[in-house]
């Protein structure tokens, strides 16, 4: 037990108080009364502790039995020490205490004060040292078990059984919410059930999946209900009362291996090893859709042009596309003899597809229209590892095994235009936005940068050291040595084509300046030592007289240690346990420039410029302060004020500044701010769509400075088309919102009018019925009646 941080600073905050012993197994749960006053404590011996967090005269600890199996869950009731405790054979006893917790008293305090753990020990120079931490020590002696005058006693008044006859269900969690006194038990079929305590009323029973729940979890009001599921993948909240799912999410069970953005970068898409195909919500993070379609692991995913269609590749010998409008697989590509597909890649039209085979080194062309096989590229004599379009022009770049990278004039004749060498096996190929540069990963930690149109290399990174750290448990040599035999295994280029990102074999993904060559800076992906390949360095206390425990086979039982099989990567299935390794196996980066993603072991990534404000003031002198700024503004120098604004590069006070312009002065000021601020002015508006509320005024801008500056912003459209993207996303989300929102009121509307219409149709024929007395042959007015309600 610690003493946590407090509010406070301190220099040793989090300090260890007591220890405590008593279980004889691997402990499973821990739950603290409303007072923090006792504790209790599960064990897989099937045995339960409650223990004091002080030294109660009458309470230091007590053990509780009854159980045959191990504990799952102990939770105490609100306001008292009564306990309840669940055991894995879906066994629940209930125990009363004779003692409220206001009855625990503390030893009679010394003269003199202080702690009661001991005086002081004196140190060197007089100094005072810390006393040592109590330790609490839960051993039953039967004698004092007989002489229990005035302590604490548990008497258990209650058994029940949730196990039906002849059907034995293991109980797997649990969770109780102490103000609505409610119990939930979680089942290793999917069963959950709900119970009213202390009367054990059962509430509902369901059944969410046919997997094990892992985790329960209930929100401080206990309305919603939280349960995981570890061999799905799924997390699903649920609303007792209304019996209704609030939200229900499902991610990968298996490892991410692909991914892409959408052009406009709201949605990412990602393919795994258990065949799925999910599109997630970049500014949600849940998962809008999910297809199963393919029967094997997807090793490619890409979306097209449009947005709407995505592509997939599968070790199951089919290419996949699907319809985001209707959410169906509407394209099945497949070729003349069985493939493992292991990349993709689509044209900038989105007419063409290609993949490329692992086992029969060629490059297949379907036509997305017909879905007929057009081509069968032959010519590499190694597995295809990267598969790249120009933006540009017609060309794929294919990348293999048997170290060259072929481009393929995809316009006039389908043939190799080109063959680079490279120095060792190819494993990634990427082009620059621009289509001017090719950037190659290969097998020897090397990324090659390539001039396609002269065929001439025109730089090398050398990116071995860059994959530092992580030695795997079974590794005989230290972290630095194991880097030399890791590479890149994926890259891609910026939005603007100045960096490069790689990612491989290593927890950590580089990102390297393409002009100077040089590392920028490394992102650590994860710091989980339950990963393998995480350590640096040998742990000595692993050590024994006969060398690392890791290579000690201690036999084949549960407590041995796992030795993986030659060449095995992602852990031997045929084994008990093992470690996954930690590995970065997809990189891509926005389309806006503002973020980029990772599939890694951790699960899907996404780092964004847009978490933090970072001061960066631009060609800044000492004229230019905020008071001047604001000056400038209520002067009416609006061009003055955002020229300045934006050298200080404060998103606040530039958003200041341009809600301070009059909505008439919008072209005005547009037409006279230079060509350096009309693309800050353009990249800025793409960012605050996402957020503001003042829709039109800002769209108000977005014309005007694509209208009056279009023609100049032609000439930069490469570098331009991050900011461009971004603010296309921010407009299309707003139009989706909105369309929505409209199409509801017009249906209301419409509604209203309808309903409106046909009480004065009534009212009227009412109205002439009264005057004319009872008939019985219809009148025009009924006759506009039936048509009204028609």
């Amino acid at each position: 037990m610690y003493h946590a941080p407090g509010q406070g600073r301190h220099f040793n905050p989090f300090s260890l108080d007591k220890t405590y012993y008593g279980p004889y197994d691997e402990t499973t749960c821990i739950a603290w009364t409303d007072d923090s006053k006792c504790f209790a404590v599960g064990s897989k011996d099937s045995s339960t502790w409650v223990f004091g967090a002080e030294r109660w005269t009458n309470l230091i600890y007590y053990s509780l039995g009854g159980h045959k199996d191990a504990i799952v869950g102990c939770f105490f009731e609100a306001g008292s020490l009564d306990v309840y405790t669940l055991s894995r054979d879906a066994t629940l006893c209930v125990w009363e205490c004779d003692t409220d917790p206001e009855g625990l008293l503390l030893p009679a305090v010394p003269v003199g004060g202080g702690r009661r753990q001991g005086p002081a020990v004196a140190g060197v120079g007089g100094a005072e040292l810390q006393p040592k931490p109590d330790v609490v020590r839960g051993k039953v002696e039967p004698q004092n078990q007989n002489q229990r005058g005035g302590k604490v006693k548990y008497t258990r008044t209650g058994r029940h059984f949730f196990n039906k006859e002849g059907d034995f269900n293991e109980l797997t969690a649990a969770a109780y919410h102490r103000g609505n006194h409610l119990l939930v038990t979680g089942f290793a079929n999917g069963n959950f059930h709900l119970h009213d305590m202390p009367d054990v009323n059962l509430i509902h029973s369901l059944s969410i999946s046919d997997q094990s729940i892992e985790s329960i979890s209930i929100n401080s009001s206990g309305d919603w209900i939280a349960f995981g599921c570890a061999g799905l993948g799924q997390l699903l909240v649920w609303e007792w009362q209304s019996e209704s799912y609030v939200m229900k999410q499902q991610g990968h069970f298996d490892n991410m291996v692909a991914l892409s953005y959408s052009p406009d970068a709201q949605y990412i898409v990602t393919g795994g090893d258990d065949g799925k195909v999910k599109v997630w919500n970049t500014r949600s993070g849940l998962c809008t859709v999910t297809f199963t379609d393919h029967s094997s692991g997807v090793t490619a995913v890409t979306f097209n042009a449009t947005g709407y269609v995505v592509v997939s590749a599968s070790l199951d010998g089919t290419v996949r596309a699907f319809d985001l409008h209707r959410y169906r697989n509407f394209r099945t590509f497949t070729s003349p003899r069985l493939a493992q597909f292991s990349c993709l890649a689509l044209d900038p039209s989105g007419e063409i597809v290609c993949a490329g085979s692992r086992d029969s080194f060629q490059v297949f062309v379907w036509s997305m229209q017909s879905g007929r096989l057009l081509d069968v590229l032959d010519g590499h004599e190694g597995p295809v590892s990267g598969l790249s379009f120009s933006p540009t022009q017609g060309l794929l770049a294919s990348a293999s095994w048997d170290k060259t990278v072929k481009l393929w004039d995809m316009q006039d004749s389908w043939k190799t235009k080109e063959t680079l060498r490279l120095s060792a096996d190819g494993l990634a190929v990427s082009f620059r936005p621009d289509g001017g540069e090719l950037a190659v990963a290969t097998l020897d930690g090397h990324i090659t940068l390539w001039d396609h149109a002269r065929a001439a290399q025109t730089g090398s990174i050398e990116g071995q050291h860059d994959l530092h750290g992580g030695r795997r448990e079974l590794d005989k040599v230290t972290a630095r040595h194991s880097a030399k035999s890791r590479a890149y295994s994926t890259l891609c280029y910026s939005a603007d084509g100045g960096w490069v990102l790689a990612g491989g074999q290593s927890r950590y993904v580089c990102i390297y300046n393409v002009k100077e060559q040089i590392l920028v800076k490394s992102f650590e992906i994860s710091c989980n030592l339950s990963l393998d390949a995480m350590e640096e360095f040998l742990d000595r206390r692993k050590m024994t007289e006969f060398g690392s425990v890791a290579l000690i086979d201690e036999g084949a039982g549960e407590e041995g240690v796992a030795l993986p099989l030659p060449g095995v990567k992602k852990g031997d299935m045929s084994l008990r346990h093992f470690k996954p390794e930690i590995r970065v196996t997809c990189l891509r980066f926005s389309p806006t420039g503002r973020s980029w993603a990772a599939t890694t072991t951790e699960g899907l990534l996404v780092f964004s410029l847009d978490g933090a404000v970072v001061f960066d003031p631009y060609d800044l002198d000492e004229e230019v302060t905020p008071v001047s700024v604001r000056q400038a503004l209520r002067r009416g120098e609006f061009t003055v004020a955002i020229v300045m604004a934006f050298r200080l590069n404060e998103d606040k006070l530039t958003l200041e500044v341009l809600e301070g312009v009059p909505h008439t002065d919008i072209g005005v000021v547009c037409s006279t701010l230079p060509p350096l601020y009309v693309e800050k002015l353009l990249g800025f508006m793409a960012v605050t769509l996402e957020t503001s509320r003042h829709l039109e005024f800002f769209l108000s801008w977005a014309e005007q400075l694509l209208s009056l500056h279009g023609h100049k912003l032609k000439a930069r459209s490469v570098e331009l088309l991050p900011a461009i993207q971004s603010l296309q996303r921010s407009i299309q989300r707003h139009y989706d919102t909105v369309s929505k929102l409209c199409e509801w009121n017009r249906y209301n509307m419409r509604y209203t009018l309808a309903l409106a219409q046909q009480r004065g149709l009534k009212r009227q024929a009412e109205t002439e019925t009264g005057s004319d007395g009872d008939s019985d042959t219809p009148s025009a007015s009924d006759d506009q009646l039936m048509e009204g309600s028609d």
